[in-house]
């Protein structure tokens, strides 16, 4: 394999959690693995650690990063901040086809709560392709790709959240809202209502109380 096909692979078993926090990666296993020498594979880990999808400790070795809470709210923060301006923007304005489109992904959202495999990654799909396509009316596809860069530990703490079967649902109902709110322009509640639906889970005991093991160890 090439590099760029490790790396991506590597970052795909991260988030998803295939490889989850706290794992060691050997080199010696790895090279074996992907078919390639110790130099290039050390470039692959280089970067991984360069975008915190895992630490190098002189001692230890390649450990795949625990989730950072404090990275999580952060990037909640900013997620925000850039979508209350965007619903604020598209509030009363959106396109017919940007409607079917959100409408279509709604469906599509509601599939995948009914689904019997796999539930929460399909949903997790939907919800970002939801939320991407608002990013897209507003002609900020380039600032939603910027957040998917920085997006290693949100990525895994929005996961490992959705494996509540409840939060789909209510995510779902949330998702509702803003479309109905945008269509109607209802500019007024939409901050809020954005604001709750990105924020409602920073301060639960949810993580610690079941994935305590997934935390970075000061933040536990």
């Amino acid at each position: 394999m090439r590099k760029e096909e490790i790396l991506q692979t590597l970052k795909r078993d991260i988030v998803t959690l295939a490889l989850k926090p706290g794992t060691i990666l050997s080199e010696t296993a790895m090279s074996e693995q992907f078919q390639i020498s110790r130099t290039p594979l050390r470039d692959v880990l280089k970067q991984l650690a360069l975008e915190q999808y895992m630490n190098i400790y002189p001692k230890k070795g390649n450990v795949v990063s625990y989730i950072d809470l404090e990275s999580v709210e952060q990037m909640i923060f900013l997620r925000s901040v850039l979508e209350k301006e965007i619903l604020q923007s598209l509030s009363g304005r959106l396109p017919l086809p940007g409607i079917l489109e959100l409408r279509d992904n709604l469906a599509a959202q509601e599939k995948a709560i009914a689904s019997a495999d796999n539930a929460h990654e399909q949903f997790m799909e939907c919800d970002d392709a939801f939320h991407r396509t608002l990013f897209q009316l507003a002609g900020r596809s380039y600032l939603w790709n910027l957040l998917q860069q920085s997006n290693v530990h949100y990525a895994r703490y929005r996961r490992l959240h959705l494996l509540k079967q409840e939060k789909l649902q209510d995510l779902f109902q949330e998702h509702c809202r803003i479309l109905e709110g945008l269509i109607q322009g209802d500019g007024p509640h939409l901050p809020e209502l954005i604001d709750r639906h990105l924020r409602e889970d920073i301060n639960s005991m949810f993580l610690q109380q079941n994935f305590r093991e997934f935390l970075q160890p000061e933040l536990q």
